[in-house]
This record gives C-alpha cells, sequence and structure tokens, in this order.
C-alpha cells in the first residue's frame, strides 16, 4: 500500500513554493549487520543507519521518479555526505520541460540537519544566493520536495521498518548484496531517529498519514546501504490527482572525504521567493 499524502495547510503550503523543486519538474560492524545471512531481517535493516554513521561518509547517486496525469519525469542527483555531521552536498538535475526544449541549470542542494539550502533556484532568487528552507515545515519532512532524499534520512526511515522479508542476493554496481523489502511506519521512525532529522521525519508523519511506506533496501556484507528505495505518493492539490513518487539513493566510495560547507548568513536571500 502507497502512502497518501493529505493536503498542506497554508504554512506548509508556503514552504512547499519555497522549496518547489517536486512540483516545478513534475508540470563495519558485527553481528546481523556484517553479513550474518541468517540474521533477522528486520535487525539488519534497522541497524543500516547506524553502520552508516559509524562508516562515516559516502558518495551518493539519487534518483527521484514521478507519475502523473499520465507523464513521468526524473529528477538525478550527485553528491558527497558526511554523516557523522548529518551533512551533504548535491547537485540536482530536472529535467526538460514537457516540449523535451528548456534546459535547467543544475540546482546545488545543501543538506543538514533540520534545513535544506538550495543554490541556482530561480524564481526570482538572485544567482549567487541560496534559499533556506526549515525541512520541519513541509509537510513530508523533504523526503520529496527538495527533488532528491536526504541520504541519511533515507537511510533513517529504516528504523521504523516492519514486515521486513529477506528478497534475495542482489548485485549493486558490482557489489553483491542482501536485498530486504518491507514497509516503514513514518511515526516509528521519527521516534527512533537522530536528533538532525527527527523533525523532519516528525512532519512527514503527520503529513503523509499513518500509512505504510513500502521500502527495498540493499546491504552488503559489512552491513552498508547500498542502494534504498522507497515509494511515496501525495496529492497534487492542483491536479486534484495523486502523484507517485519513487525516490531511490545510490551510495558508494565509503570513506571518501566529503566536505560540505554551508553558506554564510550574508549569502541567504531573505526576499521573496515566486512560487511556480
Amino acid at each position: 500500500m502507497v502512502v497518501q499524502h493529505r493536503r498542506p495547510t497554508r504554512r506548509a503550503a508556503v514552504a512547499l513554493a519555497a522549496a518547489g523543486i517536486v512540483a516545478g519538474a513534475a508540470g563495519c560492524g558485527g553481528g546481523a549487520e556484517a553479513g550474518d545471512r541468517n540474521a533477522d531481517p528486520a535487525q539488519a535493516v534497522r541497524q543500516a543507519p547506524d553502520r552508516l554513521v559509524r562508516e562515516g561518509s559516502s558518495q551518493a547517486r539519487t534518483s527521484m521518479e514521478m507519475a502523473s496525469g499520465g507523464t513521468r519525469v526524473t529528477i538525478r542527483g550527485t553528491g558527497v555526505y558526511d554523516y557523522r555531521k548529518g551533512l551533504g552536498e548535491l547537485k540536482v538535475q530536472l529535467p526538460q520541460d514537457a516540449a523535451g526544449a528548456q534546459e535547467h541549470r543544475p540546482i546545488t542542494e545543501l543538506l543538514a540537519p533540520g534545513a535544506l539550502f538550495m543554490k541556482n533556484r530561480g524564481a526570482g532568487v538572485p544567482a549567487d544566493k541560496w534559499v533556506r528552507v526549515d525541512t520541519a515545515s513541509l509537510t513530508d519532512g523533504n523526503l520529496v520536495t527538495g527533488g532528491a532524499t536526504d541520504p541519511l534520512a533515507a537511510a533513517e526511515l529504516l528504523r521504523g521498518a516492519r514486515d521486513v522479508t529477506y528478497a534475495g542476493e542482489g548485485d549493486i554496481a558490482g557489489v553483491r548484496t542482501r536485498h530486504y523489502k518491507g514497509t516503514v511506519d513514518l511515526r516509528v521512525a521519527a521516534k527512533a531517529a537522530s536528533a538532525g532529522n527527527k523533525g523532519a521525519i516528525a512532519a512527514a508523519a503527520k503529513g503523509f498519514g499513518t500509512s505504510p511506506v513500502p521500502f527495498d533496501v540493499y546491504l552488503d556484507d559489512e552491513g552498508l546501504i547500498r542502494k534504498v528505495r522507497h515509494r511515496f505518493s501525495f496529492a497534487n492539490a492542483q491536479e486534484k490527482k495523486d502523484v507517485a513518487v519513487a525516490s531511490t539513493t545510490l551510495l558508494y566510495g565509503f570513506g571518501k572525504p566529503a566536505s560540505v560547507r554551508l553558506p554564510r548568513k550574508k549569502d541567504i536571500y531573505a526576499g521573496r521567493v515566486a512560487e511556480r
């Protein structure tokens, strides 16, 4: 069953308009986590976020596929993530417009505990300025709004994993993995999340309701997430139809430096962001 997203409040809608990428695009440890294939599947999955934090950092590729009104679009991102600091940087590439003619400049996104910063946002924002959005103010906790799910948040959703089953072995970019599938209880995930993600996931738990979110995750022999995919849906108020969203995160290059510098206060845009 795919989770249904409630209609945003006015306050949340303003925040969504400020972040609005999705809307614009649519118009080493031991035990279970270290490769014990006889371990409890749910335990292996729920421990995966902690394994990432101990590893420290990685490179990441993201994709967000949306289907609405017979149209399917994909937003892609590449970057790095520091799991100990909860900081990441992604270059997010929007798809061409419906006619296939318009090219969009990549949007730089900085991911931080409780905040999303965007550059090259457009919508009246000067090219040299950043837009800051409080992720806890978004009804989806920025799980889909920014066009890429924060890699650590995507992992921390697994803390609420239930009905987990082992689905066999897989190969992700030449790495042998164990494939698990199940559903996420967002409220349980929010309670178990780290301090930096608790507010955003709690917001998503309220905004998406209580229905479970289906997931697939692939763990390597060290218990590291190599690929995780969540499937959401939310109500498109403009088209009065549900939008199906599949968010996929691929992790690789573990241990490589992930230097992320947040914007200075003077570089953050304080003006009005035009709605799109």
